[in-house]
């Protein structure tokens, strides 16, 4: 508390990350759904040829160059640059959206649904921007439940496909059954872990059938990209014009030059992103195998990383001993998933290594 900042400042209750090692400090870290490889090669290229003289030059205003390279991989669906935004890591996207078109709760006694498990960031989003939430509760084994969102009143709809922390993924029957039941409300589908389904599918399918639909994805997770912060959303021209409306309100350059270039290269790249998230499928599912095998109950996942519960101790311990060993993964000690870890798939090497040290901790 602090006599200096206003009320709302007082008030808030921010997004609190995953534990960050400090410069040095040698960690398996297994915390915060990072990609264990490196981004595409094409990205060492552009770094060695910047021209550090750009620097002094704003960058363009709309991201164009890497609007582009998402138009050209979602082609096929119809997606045109002008389907696409580009702000600094789908966080700050995802704050756009919500500010966008979700209402403020003195202009409308309605709420934006959200699944009463999920990326724990969009409460912290209603509370700064005012923005009444209603928590939608999951199924007892963690699943959505799509007719919960059907002939529900709202003033618009966030899920995160796959869910986090839970890494279970709801059909494209589903999300467009959901979408074509809100044709007043903007229903938003983040899709930052989408790219680690075994069978891929995305909403992008369904952008140019919805115009009420806008799904966002990021470049941290199967790109390799967390360093850049670069995310973007897909949606129709009429909802991706509101976004620049409420961007250029605040800040007209959000992603900066090399950035800009760095994110267009990557996407550019698809043989290595294929290469790197199959790498990442293959991983967990070996990983998933061996934890059961020690016991653990393991989520469904469609995401980069598991949601597992140990039988044989409490999770909260189990995170703890892991860390003394210097294997960071993450522990939520909340109702309803307080028996669970999430831990992001690594490389084999990291994998082993938590397996082997889970092993010795059981002996």
């Amino acid at each position: 508390m602090s006599k200096f900042w206003n009320k709302k400042t007082n008030e808030l209750l921010p997004y609190v990350a995953g534990e960050q090692p400090k410069d040095g400090v040698k960690v398996i870290k297994l915390n915060t759904n990072e990609n264990p490889y490196p981004p595409s090669p094409k990205c060492r290229g552009i770094l060695d040829n910047i021209d550090i003289a750009e620097l002094r030059l704003y960058p363009n205003t709309d991201s164009q160059i890497v609007r582009e390279s998402v138009a050209n991989k979602f082609g096929e669906y119809g997606i045109k640059a002008e389907n696409v935004f580009v702000g600094n890591g789908s966080d700050e996207v995802l704050a756009i959206c919500w500010q966008s078109f979700f209402e403020e709760k003195n202009n409308t006694d309605k709420k934006v649904l959200v699944p009463s498990i999920s990326y724990s960031f969009y409460p912290v989003y209603s509370q700064l921007y005012d923005v009444e939430t209603e928590k939608i509760p999951l199924k007892d084994d963690f699943t959505i439940n799509a007719d919960d969102y059907i002939g529900r009143e709202n003033c618009g709809i966030a899920i995160a496909n796959p869910n986090a922390p839970t890494s279970i993924a709801l059909s494209l029957t589903d999300i467009e059954k959901i979408v074509k039941g809100n044709p007043d409300s903007v229903v938003l589908i983040d899709e930052a872990y989408a790219a680690f389904k075994n069978e891929y599918e995305t909403a992008v399918t369904l952008v140019n059938k919805y115009p009420n639909l806008i799904v966002v994805k990021t470049l941290s997770k199967a790109y390799g990209l967390a360093g850049i912060r670069v995310g973007y959303a897909i949606g129709s021209k009429e909802l991706i014009d509101g976004m620049m409306r409420v961007r250029d309100s605040f800040n007209s350059y959000p992603v900066d030059r090399i950035a800009q270039k760095l994110a267009a290269a990557a996407i550019d790249d698809d043989a290595y992103y294929q290469e790197c998230r199959m790498k990442i499928i293959n991983t967990r599912e070996r990983a998933v195998k061996e934890l059961k095998e020690l016991g653990f109950t393991v989520c469904e996942s469609s995401a980069n990383f598991v949601f597992a519960k140990p039988s044989w101790i409490k999770a909260g311990e189990l995170y703890a001993k892991l860390k003394e060993r210097g294997i960071l993964v993450r522990f939520f000690d909340k109702p309803v998933i307080g028996d669970y870890l999430r831990i992001t798939i690594g490389t084999d090497e990291e994998m082993n290594g938590l397996i082997s040290a889970i092993k010795e901790e059981r002996a």
